[in-house]
Order: C-alpha cells, then sequence, then structure tokens
C-alpha cells in the first residue's frame, strides 16, 4: 500500500515553568517538556508524531481530530484556529482553611 503524506500546521504554545519548558498544543491537546526550549519543541514533535501515528494505526485519525475541534474543509481537516493568546488578571475570594486540631 502506497504511503500517504499529511501535512497541516498546528499551533504549539512553549512556556517556561521553573527550569523547564513546556510545550502545548491545544490543536491536539498534547503537551511534553524538556529542560531547554528545543529539547521542548523536539520531544512535541516526537510526541506529535506518535499521536498521529497510532490514529492512523488504529483507525480513528479523523474521529479523534474531529472530537478535539478540527472541521473538514474541502475534504481536509483543518485544526481550530487559537485567536487569542494573552495573560488574564483573577482575583479570588476565599475562606480560610481551618486550622487542625
Amino acid at each position: 500500500m502506497p504511503r500517504q503524506r499529511i501535512q497541516f500546521n498546528l499551533p504549539v504554545s512553549i512556556l517556561k515553568e521553573g527550569k523547564a519548558f513546556v510545550a502545548y498544543s491545544p490543536a491536539i491537546d498534547i503537551s511534553t517538556v524538556g529542560e531547554t526550549f528545543e529539547e521542548a519543541q523536539q520531544r512535541f514533535e516526537e510526541a506529535a508524531n506518535i499521536f498521529f501515528e497510532e490514529t492512523i494505526e488504529h483507525q480513528t485519525f479523523e474521529e479523534a481530530l474531529l472530537e478535539l475541534g478540527w472541521r473538514k474543509e474541502n475534504k481536509r481537516l483543518v485544526p481550530p484556529i487559537v485567536i487569542s493568546n494573552q495573560t488574564k488578571l483573577f482575583s479570588l475570594s476565599h475562606d480560610a482553611p481551618t486550622p487542625h486540631a
């Protein structure tokens, strides 16, 4: 059976958490961590490839992507588009915890 090539762009955010770097894509709901920016990118690429290979192998590729918010456009699957990525201030009020006796 001939191999089929699939190509698309994924939104990937890379965050710094302490000394680690976290790569995350809401389009496939996968995240990875690395000690460096480059390692996080590489690990994300590996994890994404595994995700796609597994869903193709188990014949759940289209179903999985549609459940993640992808849509079909002219027989092509298109990932959700990130339209905003911002920092929001949240303020919470709560009761102080009661000390245990």
